[in-house]
């Protein structure tokens, strides 16, 4: 399959160089030139199949004509080897825990497989692979577990300094290896801005082979669209229509629900959840895009000022407001919103969300007022653990750490500071 920018440029690209260029030169974003539909037949078999066997038919809709089907077997076999199962809460609502993973966040999927893709392209290449990833939180850890060791593969990851909780802040700096950690004293879509900025240097273009592992890549996409058809899987058999609320940042979660929708998964509606950060429902609200600075909330991936696959939801429903409308809603809650819902829900349902999964219920809450007969699924993206400090502010001795967490204090951490402006990032790359 060919790939085109969505800054429609008419230049056609092959799979290699999307997810290798990461970017195109136009600063666009990466679509593929039409969305597979998947037989209904097998839709309607869901139930008999098992999440790596719904990754495999995935992966082969969208890679066959690109990649050999064993070596897209391997890569899923190798990427996609844990769960994401369905935890009822009520009747009407479930929470899909995508925390399952190495690193306990959503972002496992997209890295791992990612990492396999990229390994798998780049074997024949005489120059080394450098991925640029830019984090809010858990994409850092994802990514550098998912390349730790990686043969002719580097990893340089930014981070906002002071914005990641210090698990994952650990997770992104004890790494070593081929993984290397700069703090940048700004915020996330500072660090966005930067990645975006050293891919259409031409001066670091000529020194480095650079590639992106941010939801801006897009193979990071098609290991995302694995869950909503597992998660449809797992409640399947109650045939009422299904509505997905997903914890909204830089929309590359919400993008690979609504590919999943057009690749044949019958998904009723999307609900875009949101923090303080609601540029997006102003949009649906108003029909004006305005990105602003993003500010510090409780559910920290999420603050994003300037969502980069905003271009793509709008490339395909091809910029038409009506046409968005019709398959996504937005709601937007505050922290104190936040830790009731993380409170409401541990002491009626005796489950412990994290700050993002309270966005979601939160919106599954908001609109089961307007649509009692669904089944709502929230997308629980990481481990409560994973924010130790603010939950047990919320839950006080409630959140045991994992092992593979505790784990990471033992380990030393090592990160170069930089400031957030680009011609420091560019001189420490040249250097």
């Amino acid at each position: 399959m060919n790939y085109y920018s969505t800054s429609k440029s008419g230049k056609i690209y092959t799979l290699k160089e999307a997810v290798l260029q990461g970017l195109p030169e136009d600063n666009g974003l990466f679509m593929p030139e039409f969305i597979p539909v998947i037989d209904n037949n097998i839709i309607n078999d869901l139930k008999n199949l098992s999440f790596t066997e719904i990754a495999k038919i995935v992966s082969h809709a969208l890679l066959k004509n690109d990649i050999p089907g064993n070596k897209i077997n391997e890569i899923v076999e190798k990427a996609i080897n844990f769960p994401a199962p369905i935890v009822e809460i009520d009747s009407d609502t479930s929470v899909l825990e995508l925390f399952h993973g190495p690193t306990l966040a959503f972002k496992d999927f997209g890295a791992r497989f990612m990492a396999e893709l990229m390994s798998y392209l780049v074997k024949d290449n005489n120059k080394k692979l450098t991925i640029l990833v830019a984090t809010s939180g858990d994409t850092g850890g994802a990514v550098a577990n998912g390349f730790l060791n990686k043969e002719g593969v580097d990893v340089i990851i930014l981070y906002p300094s002071g914005k990641v909780s210090k698990i994952q802040e650990q997770q992104l700096t004890t790494c070593g290896s081929n993984i290397i950690a700069l703090e940048i004293d700004g915020t996330f879509d500072d660090c966005q801005r930067l990645v975006k900025s050293a891919f259409l240097d031409t001066d670091l273009q000529d020194e480095y082979f650079l590639s992106s592992a941010n939801s801006i890549n897009i193979s990071r996409l098609i290991p995302q669209t694995f869950y909503y058809f597992e998660a449809f899987k797992q409640i399947q058999h109650k045939n009422r229509p299904v509505i997905f609320s997903v914890p909204s940042g830089n929309f590359g979660n919400l993008t690979a629900g609504v590919l999943a929708k057009k690749m044949g998964l019958p998904v009723a509606k999307f609900i875009a959840a949101v923090n303080s950060n609601n540029v997006f429902t102003k949009y649906l609200e108003t029909g004006i895009y305005q990105p602003q600075t993003s500010v510090r909330t409780l559910s920290n991936a999420m603050d994003v000022g300037a969502p980069s696959n905003f271009a793509r939801l709008m490339d395909i429903y091809n910029n038409d407001l009506s046409l968005v409308k019709n398959d996504i809603i937005s709601y937007s809650f505050t922290d104190a919103e936040t830790t009731a819902e993380i409170n409401r829900i541990f002491d009626e349902k005796h489950y412990i969300l994290d700050p993002h999964g309270a966005i979601a219920t939160l919106g599954c809450k908001k609109h089961q007022q307007n649509q009692s007969d669904a089944l709502y699924i929230a997308l629980e993206t990481a481990h409560p653990a994973k924010f130790q400090e603010e939950m047990e502010h919320i839950l006080p001795g409630k959140v045991s750490l994992p092992d593979a967490l505790a784990a990471l204090s033992t380990k030393e951490s090592s990160s170069v500071k930089l400031s957030a402006s680009f011609d420091d990032l560019k001189n420490w790359m040249l250097s």
